[in-house]
């Protein structure tokens, strides 16, 4: 379905808010100014849009205006675009066109969880950059757990797991970005690493400590990653989750598995 002209989409905002505008500066009640400054468009291109002498046809431009003008969910639907970003805990997701490696996102872990067990069943390798990786791998009914060889000798499958280390200023400083005691955020990773240790002899599994605060929650199903972002409020299963596939240019598939070699190259083997 083609996208209608923003002033007509205000209207229809200001219907669906309760209000009886039928142009941007009357839903938002602001001069064509402030809209400017609030959207990040020049003054004569925000007189044109209002005035129907220009259309909106990029999501990313709607993204902006709606943002700007603080729309309510039900006028950003009207838009065609998802629920406020402020309600997105796992932070903004990108524009796929500028990464052509991206081939997905989904709003949360949650959302690829199916896609990611399939992944992980078919894979020969497997690589996990965590926190303390209990709803990941550590516990039975984790997202990766079901996946693994379970009998000895197994599929042949590569598993390598990095965690934070329990002992390092990271982990306290994590925990605290969390509202979680260092106590509790450490026992989970010693948890972890016991529950990963039973693996051995099913699979080649090896367990490493990381010491640096962490940034990125990377699972890898042999060229393909799924990639979320670990920050101060959140937990990485709660970012917006990017599936990046390897591409013979791309930058993000190669960057993200350097970083992990690195990690595990600096760190401490456990398993």
């Amino acid at each position: 379905m083609a996208r209608r002209g923003l002033g007509e989409h205000v209207s229809a905002v200001g219907r669906v808010s309760g209000g009886q505008s039928v142009g941007a500066q009357q839903y938002a009640g602001a001069s064509q100014s402030r809209i400017a400054v609030a959207t990040g468009m020049t003054q004569a291109r925000v007189n044109e849009i209002i005035n129907r002498r220009r259309d909106v046809g990029r999501l990313d431009v709607y993204e902006r205006i709606a943002d700007g003008l603080a729309m309510p969910d039900d006028a950003r639907h009207l838009l065609g675009l998802a629920a406020s970003r402020e309600k997105r805990v796992g932070g903004a997701a990108f524009d796929l066109a500028a990464f052509p490696e991206v081939v997905r996102v989904y709003d949360a872990q949650g959302s690829a969880a199916a896609e990611i067990q399939q992944m992980t069943r078919e894979a020969t390798e497997l690589d996990v950059l965590a926190v303390r990786g209990l709803g990941l791998i550590g516990l039975n009914d984790s997202l990766l757990r079901a996946c693994l060889p379970r009998e000895q000798g197994g599929r042949g499958l590569r598993v390598r797991v990095a965690l934070l280390d329990p002992d390092s200023d990271a982990m306290a400083r994590r925990a605290t970005e969390i509202g979680e005691s260092a106590e509790s955020l450490a026992s989970g990773v010693r948890l972890a690493e016991a529950r990963l240790r039973e693996l051995a002899g099913t699979c080649d599994i090896g367990v490493w400590r990381y010491s640096m605060l962490p940034t990125w929650r990377v699972i890898r199903t042999d060229s393909t990653m799924f990639v979320g972002a670990f920050d101060a409020g959140w937990e990485g299963h709660e970012s917006a989750t990017y599936k990046v596939m390897a591409t013979p240019h791309g930058p993000l598939f190669r960057g993200f598995s350097r970083m992990f070699e690195a990690i595990v190259a600096g760190a401490e083997r456990t398993v």
